[in-house]
């Protein structure tokens, strides 16, 4: 480097520390020092409100065994991949997968946020072989073989062959509330 482009960029830095220091003596002090984390928590609940749009304008996509976009199609895995990797959220591919990747929540619906992502599976071995998003009230979005699209559809379903049992949650974004309570055996 110059010594031309080091004082430049010293420049740079300092104007950077003036404008940074100018921003928060500005703000008033309660206002610092009142919700710290106020700014942190509005961030991921617009990234939540984000996962659930993407999530539900995916509806009526077709199913298809594999497909990982809208125009080709969805199946489950490919759905959340999608639709998180939209938002910079890296995911892997499979249901198994994701069911491994972020925070293990309690199976417990009033613990659920938007943009979880549920897991599903058969069989007394409990292995997610099916993955949907959370999106509130209950609700969440799936890529389903059964009806051959993307759907929305309640999580309290009564039980039938045909349907995979809720087995676990999956946190990938930071909780925003103190109430979230880790699965105690890393349930998924």
């Amino acid at each position: 480097m110059t010594p031309s482009s080091l004082s430049r960029i010293a420049r740079m830095k300092v104007a950077l520390i003036a404008i940074s220091f100018a921003s928060l003596s500005a703000a008033p002090v309660m206002a610092q020092t009142a919700k710290p984390f106020e700014a942190m928590s509005n961030s991921a609940q617009s990234l939540r409100d984000s996962i659930v749009s993407l999530a539900r304008a995916q509806i009526g996509t077709r199913y298809k065994l594999g497909g990982i976009t809208p125009d080709k199609g969805f199946d489950c895995s490919g759905l959340v991949k999608f639709v998180m990797s939209a938002l910079n959220l890296d995911v892997p591919r499979t249901a198994k997968q994701q069911s491994k990747v972020g925070l293990a929540i309690v199976r417990d619906t009033s613990r659920l946020l938007p943009g979880d992502v549920l897991t599903f599976g058969r069989g007394k071995k409990g292995v997610v072989s099916h993955v949907g998003i959370y999106v509130g009230d209950g609700r969440f979005v799936q890529a389903s073989s059964a009806a051959g699209r993307v759907v929305e559809t309640p999580l309290d379903r009564p039980p039938s062959p045909r349907i995979k049992v809720w087995r676990g949650v999956r946190r990938l974004l930071p909780d925003d509330s103190a109430s979230a309570t880790i699965a105690s055996k890393g349930g998924n």
